[in-house]
């Protein structure tokens, strides 16, 4: 577990629950701390616009084409570039993937945030949130979750970005037995978390991509469904 997430954990559990959840649903999931970027906020405004071209480019040839098999002369005749431009940028073709990657997750994660807005319930938020998260791995190829899963430094960026998707939905599902949304009783929020927010990261792996009737997307999606729906609340 990433210390991000621990330290979130820790976060909300010593807060007074009227404390720890009160606002929207927005408010909410803009309490739960975002893993480090691997790339510091000072250093990506200092990038060049032929830079963030690269980067971007990247970005979409690796989550197609995966990238163990390339190395970084591979990569910049690719990207028409030079050897030099790519090492400014990152100090082998692992960080540089792992760089590259980062950027990607995190223009998901705020596409799947600005699904959610603050006068939602609290299950619609998690719903509008999952769907969106789980939605951004469609463009997982086999290629690429297997190459993810072969390096360390791909399983620890995982990691870290899963835990914190389960720390958010962790966080709504707290608000929604606040709210009187779902029963205290009926539910494990801690674990029910870690079972919804992992649905997208456990369909993308490389040994069950190839078993799914649908895409690791859809699939996810219709369990995030059938879960909240039978998680509702009857009215009294």
């Amino acid at each position: 577990m990433s210390q991000t997430a621990r330290s979130a954990r820790v976060r909300r559990q010593s807060v007074p629950p009227a404390q720890q959840i009160s606002g929207s649903v927005v408010d909410v999931m803009r309490a739960v701390e975002a893993p480090q970027p691997v790339l510091t906020r000072q250093r990506e405004a200092e990038l060049t616009e032929r830079q963030r071209e690269i980067l971007d480019e990247l970005g979409r040839t690796v989550f197609v084409e995966g990238f163990v098999d390339l190395t970084m002369a591979d990569l910049a005749a690719r990207l028409n570039c030079s050897l030099r431009t790519l090492y400014l940028l990152a100090g082998s073709r692992n960080e540089l993937v792992v760089l590259v990657i980062d950027r990607v997750l995190r223009s998901h994660g705020r596409s799947a945030h600005n699904a959610v807005s603050a006068g939602m319930a609290a299950l619609e938020a998690i719903r509008a949130y999952l769907h969106a998260a789980n939605d951004a791995v469609s463009a997982v190829t086999p290629e690429f979750a297997a190459d993810m899963a072969a390096i360390d430094e791909g399983m620890a960026l995982n990691e870290a970005h899963s835990n914190y998707l389960i720390d958010v939905t962790r966080a709504l599902l707290d608000l929604a037995v606040d709210r009187g949304e779902i029963d205290r009783e009926r539910v494990d929020t801690t674990a029910l978390a870690r079972m919804l927010g992992g649905l997208g990261r456990d369909f993308s792996r490389p040994e069950v991509l190839g078993r799914l009737d649908h895409s690791p997307a859809r699939s996810a999606n219709a369990m995030v469904d059938l879960v909240l729906d039978g998680l509702r609340r009857s009215p009294s």
